[in-house]
């Protein structure tokens, strides 16, 4: 058997009461014990036998505290991951990261010192449709891979929800927000890079974070284009995979956040499974003529994250995200904003996997 590990949540806005609350509250093994909230009293009312902080002091002095999950503005992830490591707690971030690769480095090294356990929330690896594309990817049954995209659109011409998102903060952006999601799983489908070239651009009226990218990654007889906007109206595809012997396209976004959102229970029936009008489509060639099929959608499970988290910290699990992966991610999308301003390709060869 295996100690309880005891959860301490930094932050109960949309991130805090979505993505990481219900997790920490329902994963055998985890146990939600304290959440710092600096104003109101909305997370004692959503959970009433939890310890509400107003400060990190406060939080981290809390007795028996193993893990710390951070869910702030990303301007703030880095002095609170600080503060949390060098209490000696197990640490997981939201992503981003961090707003920088040398901030990365730096809470790596401090992770390894006190040997503690150093994650980023990239919850979007248990994406049901992310799992399926590397099923087909993993199947052969598109050949050799020629051009991949993926892509979030969005139509929300407003300014976004949170104040803080559209000030020019370190990590601020959809850049850092959305396409720390899209550049992790290219990595994870095709490692790294040997260039990237990228367009980060303000899209709406009175913008002043970048609200729209495009970015096109180099490798080896293979383009990989990830790219979001605010301004779509229509949404174009989630996925699009086109290889020597044919293509896989897939609308519409994992059904879990909007789950969460609209009160759905925690694995409960159904949990994390497409509506079939959303279903990715197969079209290849058989003897000579076109074949297209529909292809469900692997059933998505964000607690996979917390679970092996968890087993991480018990030791008996290789981490899946880790913070060298974090590091990555963080020092594409700087790369990107280099490529952005110089309006040219730049070279990856200096993104290590281990920095």
């Amino acid at each position: 058997m295996h100690r309880v590990i005891r959860a301490g949540l930094v932050g109960f806005g949309h991130g805090g009461t979505i993505f990481h609350a219900p997790f920490l509250h329902a994963v055998d093994g985890l146990e939600l014990v304290a959440i710092l909230q600096r104003h109101g009293d909305s997370a004692a009312q959503t959970y009433p036998g939890v310890a509400i902080a107003r400060s990190m002091p406060e939080l981290l002095a809390h007795p028996d505290l193993d893990l710390i999950v951070i869910s702030t503005p990303p301007s703030t992830h880095f002095d609170l991951a600080v503060q949390a490591l060098e209490a000696g707690k197990h640490v997981v971030l939201d992503k981003p990261f961090v707003a920088t690769s040398q901030e990365a480095r730096q809470l790596i090294e401090l992770a390894r010192t006190h040997r503690r356990i150093l994650s980023v929330y990239q919850n979007c690896r248990w994406d049901g449709d992310f799992n399926t594309v590397q099923q087909i990817l993993g199947s052969g049954e598109l050949g050799r891979l020629v051009t991949f995209e993926s892509r979030y659109d969005r139509y929300r011409p407003g300014p976004r929800t949170k104040p803080w998102q559209e000030k020019t903060l370190p990590g601020n952006g959809v850049l850092h927000d959305l396409a720390a999601h899209l550049v992790d799983q290219a990595l994870v489908l095709f490692g790294t890079p040997e260039a990237v070239i990228a367009d980060v651009r303000l899209e709406r009226d009175l913008a002043v974070v970048n609200d729209a990218f495009t970015l096109i990654l180099y490798y080896p007889r293979l383009r990989v284009l990830l790219s979001s906007t605010m301004l779509a109206r229509t949404a174009g595809p989630r996925f699009v995979a086109h290889g020597t012997l044919g293509s896989f396209v897939k609308y519409g976004l994992d059904p879990q956040e909007r789950a969460l959102q609209g009160g759905a229970i925690l694995g409960g029936p159904h949990w994390g499974e497409d509506p079939e009008a959303n279903w990715g489509t197969l079209a290849t060639m058989r003897d000579g003529h076109p074949v297209e099929r529909r292809v469900p959608t692997l059933p998505g499970d964000y607690r996979k994250y917390y679970e092996n988290v968890r087993d991480a910290i018990w030791g008996v699990a290789p981490l899946a995200v880790t913070p060298e992966q974090g590091w990555r991610t963080i020092r594409l999308l700087e790369l990107a904003l280099e490529s952005s301003a110089a309006r040219c390709a730049l070279s990856c060869a200096p993104l290590d996997l281990t920095p």
